[in-house]
């Protein structure tokens, strides 16, 4: 009988992922989600919609003061994200 050896969670997800060929698509996701914990939850309040297509992350805000400041912020945050992924997955921000 083979002996199996335990394994983390992670390599399991890892490994699943690799066979698939859909770790970038996860990747895309996953930054999406990393929008609320890189811009905190006071601008998250004004948030509407967040999603990806591609390798840019379309944001939508409901004020007008805050969709100006953060356009001063595009880079920084994009940045932030893809730090936080361990990967460049985004390489744009459009705020609407």
């Amino acid at each position: 009988m083979k002996k199996i050896y335990p394994r983390q969670i992670k390599e399991i997800i890892d490994s699943i992922l690799k066979d698939s060929n859909d770790s970038e698509n996860f990747l895309r996701q996953q930054a999406c989600y990393m929008w609320v914990e890189i811009v905190g939850p006071a601008v998250n309040s004004h948030t509407t919609r967040r999603y990806v297509d591609g390798t840019v992350l379309h944001v939508y805000i409901n004020s007008a003061s805050l969709k100006n400041e953060l356009s001063f912020h595009r880079t920084s945050i994009i940045d932030r994200i893809n730090k936080s992924i361990g990967k460049t997955v985004l390489t744009e921000l459009v705020i609407h």
